[in-house]
């Protein structure tokens, strides 16, 4: 077996627990999956998931933008009622399950 080292480092730690509930529903602790990211940082001879800027940003003025447009879109629409919904939704269930026989 190779020589173990300690790694240690600071984290925020409601992140750290968030991430560690995480890994716990998959079946392992924090330090494995820490292991995990570095044997496939190895294979892959850099990160494991590729690390990019995304091409087109949006500003906080563009999303406040985007937000009051579907809000114009929207005003055209008519309103539905719970029951109307609740109806809407049946039907789509019973297509869906209609549908589902047929496969």
């Amino acid at each position: 077996m190779a020589e173990q080292v300690f790694i240690q480092f600071r984290a925020d730690k409601a992140l750290k627990q968030e991430v560690a509930d995480r890994y716990e529903r998959l079946g392992m602790d924090l330090p494995t999956a820490f292991r995990m990211f570095m044997i496939r940082s190895k294979l892959v001879k850099g990160l494991p998931f590729d690390a990019k800027l995304p091409a087109d940003g949006m500003t906080r003025a563009d999303g406040i933008h985007a937000f009051h447009e579907i809000r114009k879109q929207l005003a055209n629409v008519p309103e539905m009622s719970l029951d109307e919904m609740n109806a809407e939704i049946a039907e789509i269930k019973e297509e869906r399950k209609a549908q589902s026989w047929l496969a």
